[in-house]
């Protein structure tokens, strides 16, 4: 008598074997092509950090061995007499307050004008709102060349002539063109039931604003903050064709100040270039958890 062998039948449900390699492959595939994300990640972070190590071997780095060795050298001594030179040639500390002074400004009151435009066309629907937001978006397309002459021109007119009022009054409108046009879109898709509730248990307009509105766009604002200051931190142009004396002037003109029509301190310039960028990284680093949660305030409910 023969000896039987008996084959299980498969269970209901389980995945056959074909499937069950062919999910393994695709888990492979997609292990794999993480791999290669984060090796192009990897490559872009160090193409990106090359400059700021470039600035800061420059930076401690002596003249002559900069002419000597080149910009690549490793410096063989600590040379701290760019920093020093930086310093007191540009009379850093009033730089910085200015800059301070008048990047924090700009973020507060372009945030708020924006915020108020944006409730104006979003929130309370006027007439022509597609329109308006398109002017919005076209007024921040223009280059900053086609506008300092009148603006100049107005200044003086006003009497804020190389006063950083004037810096602080234009960059508000210029950086208001861009929040009014980006909170103008996520006030457009409000819940109208909400705002409706709220006007029937006699909520007036600043109201509902103030305590309805802003509590949950204000990780947005948030954002608009940090990018503001950053954007108005780096502006060159029109600081350098409004504030013409010294003491009114901020740290990207005492940038371009250390460079002549026929030679230029390298060190000096990068020991400025990096004294410069500490305060702008202080701030980033102290506001990162406020803009990742900006950033990320839609993606959960």
């Amino acid at each position: 008598m023969t000896a039987t062998t008996v084959v299980p039948a498969p269970t209901a449900g389980a995945p056959t074997p074909p499937v069950r390699e062919r999910k393994q492959d695709a888990r492979h595939k997609r292990g794999a092509g993480r791999w290669v994300v984060l090796a192009l990640a990897a490559v872009v972070a160090l193409l990106m950090l090359a400059p700021f190590v470039i600035m800061v071997l420059n930076a401690f780095k002596s003249p002559a061995q900069y002419s000597q060795d080149g910009p690549l050298s490793i410096p063989t001594e600590l040379y701290l007499d760019g920093v020093q030179n930086f310093w007191t040639r540009t009379n850093f500390p009033q730089k910085l307050w200015n800059s301070v002074f008048i990047s924090a400004l700009v973020a507060v009151f372009g945030t708020l004008l924006s915020l108020l435009n944006a409730y104006a066309i979003g929130v309370g629907r006027i007439k022509g709102r597609m329109w308006i937001v398109t002017l919005f978006l076209v007024a921040n397309m223009l280059p900053q060349e086609a506008l300092i002459y009148p603006l100049f021109d107005m200044a003086q007119q006003v009497g804020l002539s190389n006063s950083q009022w004037s810096v602080i009054i234009i960059f508000t409108v210029i950086q208001s063109a861009f929040g009014t046009y980006l909170l103008s879109s996520v006030l457009g898709t409000f819940p109208p039931a909400l705002l409706e509730a709220a006007a029937l248990d006699g909520a007036g307009r600043w109201r509902i604003l103030w305590q309805i509105v802003y509590p949950i766009v204000k990780p947005t604002l948030g954002v608009l903050m940090i990018f503001f200051f950053i954007w108005t931190w780096n502006e060159f142009f029109i600081p350098l064709v409004m504030l013409t004396t010294n003491d009114t002037q901020t740290i990207p003109i005492a940038l371009a100040s250390l460079q002549g029509d026929r030679m230029m301190d390298a060190p000096t310039t990068n020991a400025g270039a990096l004294v410069s960028l500490v305060p702008a990284v202080i701030f980033f680093l102290v506001f990162q958890r406020t803009l990742t949660r900006g950033v990320t305030a839609g993606a959960v409910k």
